[in-house]
């Protein structure tokens, strides 16, 4: 295991585009990164580490301040229980795994006595047929209308560091060459919610990654309307799903989603070490 480097940023998203299909839970994607870019570039190179076999990516995990690891795992090394062991090793000082694949990975760790954290619900949406009208007016975020996407964001969480300066970042990334943010309006030319949206390549599961609505304009069914609208961005940009995955204690997101035509898949925990 290696820690990230500036250097290798683009190489990492791009070995882990291949590994995100409609099989099984969401698990960390290009999108996470790409959005994650947005702090920075050295930050976000310290908080990964890559895993190689041959010369080859195989593995990526994003630790947060948390001391937690959101892992993606290549299918090549899926079930290895060798290469599982490898990983596991390589945790030490970790305290949560999030692994949603790597089954031989979650089958080590539950048998080394890690136990069950925070839940999360999966839920996806197949592209294969287009997506209903959504009954908003949306735009593709340029500079024209940036702010209020950056305005939205902040109304949607409060706290919320977001800026124009880490959307321009965040823009510029290579990641953002396959993604996608849109703004939703109101009938008063308002703006409602927003969303980003981030393809893995042609034919292959894409991310929605953040959604939300403005606190003063909920209630409204604009969650629904812009959440249709990401799922018809990402079809129209080629990806064969859209995905995202929600804490299972968000009853109502969890709800927003499946009026917006997803499937709930079943919840998956992640993983805490032994005290």
């Amino acid at each position: 295991m290696k820690r990230g480097t500036v250097d290798s940023l683009d190489e990492v998203v791009l070995a882990m585009g291949p590994w995100q299909d409609d099989e099984g839970s969401v698990q960390l994607h290009p999108g996470d990164l790409g959005w994650n870019w947005s702090l920075g570039t050295q930050e976000l190179a310290d908080a990964l580490r890559v895993w190689r076999r041959d010369e080859e990516i195989v593995a990526v995990g994003m630790v947060d301040d948390a001391g937690l690891i959101r892992l993606a795992v290549a299918p090549s090394v899926d079930g290895d229980e060798a290469f599982a062991r490898r990983l596991l090793a390589d945790l030490a000082g970790i305290g949560i795994v999030e692994t949603r694949r790597g089954a031989a990975l979650r089958e080590l760790l539950t048998g080394s006595g890690w136990v069950d954290d925070e839940r999360w619900t999966p839920l996806r949406r197949d592209l294969t047929a287009p997506v209903e009208d959504v009954g908003l007016r949306v735009e593709v975020v340029d500079d024209h209308n940036v702010r209020d996407r950056v305005e939205v964001h902040r109304a949607m969480f409060p706290g919320s560091a977001f800026t124009l300066e880490r959307w321009q970042t965040m823009a510029a990334a290579s990641p953002y060459r396959q993604a996608r943010c849109l703004v939703g309006y109101g009938p008063d030319g308002v703006a409602v919610a927003t969303v980003t949206v981030w393809s893995a390549g042609e034919g292959r599961a894409g991310l929605i990654e953040p959604l939300g609505v403005h606190r003063e304009h909920r209630g409204h069914g604009y969650g629904t309307a812009i959440t249709r609208a990401a799922a018809a961005a990402l079809r129209e940009m080629g990806s064969s799903s859209a995905t995202v995955c929600t804490p299972s204690s968000n009853v109502g997101g969890v709800a927003a989603y499946v009026s917006a035509g997803f499937q709930q898949l079943p919840d998956v925990a992640d993983l805490r070490r032994p005290s």
